[in-house]
C-alpha cells in the first residue's frame, strides 16, 4: 500500500505530469491511498473519491459521480 499526503503540493507542471504517469503505472499494482488537494489530477487519476469537508465525507463514488455532485461542486469546483 502507499500512502501519499500532497505529493504533488510545490510541483510545477512537468513534475506533476512525470508523478502522475509514475501513479498510474503503480495503480494496476499496488493500493493507493492519496490525498490531495489538486482536483484536476484527482479525477485523472483515482478510480474512487471521497470528498470531505470539515472531517466529514459529503461524498465517495467514482470521479465522475463525484463530479456531479452538487455538494463537492459547491464546496470544491466552484
Amino acid at each position: 500500500m502507499l500512502l501519499l499526503d500532497e505529493p504533488l503540493a510545490g510541483m510545477g507542471a512537468e513534475e506533476t505530469e512525470h508523478m502522475l504517469e509514475l501513479l498510474g503505472e503503480l495503480k494496476a499494482d499496488h493500493a493507493t491511498l492519496l490525498v490531495e488537494h489538486d482536483m484536476d489530477a484527482v479525477f485523472r487519476i483515482a478510480n474512487r473519491i471521497t470528498v470531505m469537508v470539515d472531517g466529514a465525507v459529503i461524498a465517495s463514488d467514482t470521479p465522475e459521480a463525484v463530479r456531479a455532485n452538487p455538494e463537492v461542486q459547491s464546496a470544491y469546483l466552484g
